[in-house]
């Protein structure tokens, strides 16, 4: 399926009443979001997502963040896919495509986030779908990724066909300092 399917299933998949559009972006248009990125980014720390950040944890920090993956979009080296509903960024996940010269097949997925006031309807699946349909699309064909054992998105992973290696304890912390084990995923294209 190439991306135009995707993005047809897209609006197949929630129906017309609640419109969510996904769009891969360029830097220019990521700087004209990083206020929305910001929000999204704050959002998931605040709530306890173990997505590299500790607390505390401003605005400004996320949207520092943002404009460093901004870069590597800009360079080539990243791709940035976002969520809108209804026109509002609701969401975000990352494909960093540039890796070591011995690994020019394979991507990672990183920074899955989706607002907490968004979850729940399919928009992180969505995001999934594209990501992947994107790497194949640059020529890639083994992901992988890494999520907190047990969480919402280690399951979405598991339900999407991605393959578990391994879990390493406490390989990461959740904003308030406790420690969280580590799922390491793949899956071939």
């Amino acid at each position: 399926m190439g991306l135009r399917g995707v993005a047809d299933r897209v609006r197949l998949t929630l129906g017309m009443a609640d419109q969510i559009e996904i769009r891969r972006l360029d830097g220019a248009e990521l700087h004209e979001q990083l206020d929305g990125f910001a929000a999204v980014l704050h959002d998931c720390v605040d709530g306890g997502a173990s997505v590299s950040y500790m607390a505390p944890f401003s605005h400004e920090d996320a949207r520092r963040a943002f404009e460093g993956f901004a870069a590597e979009v800009e360079e080539g080296n990243r791709l940035l896919l976002a969520a809108f509903a209804d026109g509002r960024l609701v969401g975000t996940v990352q494909v960093i495509l540039v890796l070591p010269p011995n690994q020019p097949h394979r991507a990672e997925i990183a920074k899955l986030l989706v607002q907490r006031s968004a979850r729940g309807r399919g928009i992180a699946k969505l995001l999934m779908e594209r990501a992947e349909a994107e790497a194949r699309a640059e020529g890639k064909t083994l992901l992988v990724l890494d999520a907190v054992t047990g969480d919402t998105a280690a399951r979405l992973y598991e339900r999407m066909g991605w393959n578990t290696v391994g879990v390493v304890p406490g390989y990461a912390l959740y904003p308030d300092g406790r420690p969280c084990d580590t799922t390491f995923f793949f899956k071939t294209l």
